[in-house]
């Protein structure tokens, strides 16, 4: 069996007999979960029906009365060459086959062919098709560097461009039938991102979410599959799961990096075959909902290890998207950090503090390891504390003197870049670039600075006058 597809465009199928369009269609239908499909019975129609309908993909028989298969096909190839036409004949005949390939078929079948051949050749066709529609879509948003649906993002506040680059991607796959793994460290926002592919997809169903972290196997498969009425102790009536539940719409499983390797299993069978069952049932059921899955864990460790599954990962990454961390978006941390205060000052009723000038500035050295989440903690907590006007960094401050936020070697050697065949610089000289690039992520703050170096302040300031002093001629 192969999975569901959802394509973003139209399948016509084109045949003289309306017995074999009702059972194509069924098949389609049933075995693979392929939606958007249109039929025509009169091949001079069909031109009309394929810029009607936006169809991507034409099932053409050969034989037909009026306007013959081969005439139509070059008539397709000719006035829409971008839709993939595949031959379904009755008639087992190679001369035909090559000069159809020849003439632009994507593929050639006979109709009494083995369905699982048929279905995996058509399910190829709506593949490709998709992917030349995903291209073509992140060309245009790259070059014109816009979004379609701004909308979709408008709860992700950020002017960061990696994030922008992060919004045009997911425009361009919004529309595919494939599923979406998410990755990124704890708090970077990969709800918010799920929901926005959910909304981006112009599905009609819900998006039903499940965190799959520490779900032992046999609650994971209840959890997703349901069960029926009498499937185990207590079980008095049936109980669909959520993938019954997300039906027509997105399932986004968080966490799956922690995902036993039993559970995997189920969930690899689920995405090979499109079909599960209840617990308890013998009556197979098909997915009807894309996946979106989302995890804070080193996949390519864990596939290393042998603790995650290297076919279900080749399963789930056809479309990926790794958010950034919060410390790499140095931009967006002032705009988040009026954002939660003034979300933070409204849930608790009181009026928005005045945020001193130094403390954005500290909070763009700092590594935030909780990410955005970490970053809306500590506004909530600065405003329960705030009395008086501006704003107090005691909260902050302690986050801060709680981490390692001293320059890395690896950090000084980046702005050091001295050739091997050179002499190294003098230890005060070397002293004088660490102090010279702290001031400057600093905004020139000494206290800041100090804090980067780990040093005091006064050490600081002491090390700057005697500096000066050197660099002043003496009279």
């Amino acid at each position: 069996m192969s999975v569901n597809l959802y394509p973003a465009f139209g399948v016509l199928l084109i045949d003289d007999e309306a017995s074999f369009l009702r059972s194509f269609s069924l098949l389609l239908e049933t075995a693979a979960g392929i939606n958007h499909i249109y039929t025509c019975e009169d091949s001079r129609q069909a031109m009309d029906m394929i810029e009607k309908h936006s169809i991507g993909l034409v099932l053409l028989d050969i034989n037909m009365p009026h306007l013959s298969g081969e005439a139509l096909l070059s008539e397709i190839v000719e006035r829409h060459p971008e839709v993939h036409v595949i031959i379904v004949s009755g008639l087992n005949q190679l001369e035909t086959a090559i000069s159809c390939i020849r003439s632009g078929a994507f593929d050639y079948f006979i109709k009494s062919s083995e369905e699982k051949r048929l279905i995996d050749g058509i399910k190829r066709a709506i593949e490709m098709q998709e992917m030349r529609l995903e291209n073509q879509e992140m060309r245009r948003l790259f070059f014109s560097d816009t979004l379609k649906h701004p909308e979709a993002f408008a709860d992700i506040l950020t002017q960061d461009k990696g994030m922008k680059l992060v919004f045009q991607y997911l425009e361009s796959v919004s529309e595919s039938s494939r599923h979406v793994l998410i990755t990124g460290e704890s708090g970077t926002g990969k709800e918010a991102i799920a929901q926005a592919i959910h909304d981006l997809s112009g599905r009609t169903g819900p998006l039903v979410s499940v965190n799959v972290a520490g779900v032992d196997d046999s609650f994971f498969s209840d959890t997703l599959f349901g069960h029926a009425r009498g499937a185990f102790s207590g079980a008095d009536q049936a109980r669909s799961g959520m993938v019954e539940q997300a039906s027509g719409g997105t399932l986004f499983l968080d966490e799956i990096g922690d995902l036993s390797l039993a559970s995997q299993v189920k969930l690899l069978r689920l995405l090979q075959e499109g079909e599960y069952y209840p617990l308890g049932s013998d009556k197979p059921k098909r997915l009807n909902a894309r996946l979106v899955v989302a995890t804070h864990q080193n996949l390519d460790t864990k596939q290393a290890d042998g603790s995650f599954r290297k076919d279900l990962y080749y399963r789930l990454c056809t479309h990926q998207v790794d958010l950034p961390a919060l410390r790499k978006r140095p931009t967006d941390i002032p705009l988040l950090l009026e954002y939660f205060l003034e979300k933070a000052a409204q849930e608790l009723g009181r009026s928005k503090p005045t945020v001193p000038k130094e403390l954005p500035v500290l909070l763009q050295n700092y590594a935030f390891p909780g990410n955005v989440r970490e970053l809306q903690a500590l506004c909530f907590d600065a405003v329960s504390r705030h009395r008086g006007d501006i704003l107090s960094m005691a909260v902050f401050k302690r986050a801060c003197d709680n981490a390692d936020v001293s320059i890395s070697p690896e950090t000084a050697d980046a702005f050091f870049q001295y050739p091997v065949d050179h002499p190294l610089p003098t230890l005060q000289k070397s002293a004088d670039l660490l102090v010279d690039e702290a001031m400057k992520r600093a905004n020139g703050n000494q206290s800041i600075a100090a804090r980067l170096l780990g040093i005091s302040q006064p050490a600081l300031s002491k090390r700057l006058k005697s500096r000066k002093g050197l660099e002043t001629p003496s009279e």
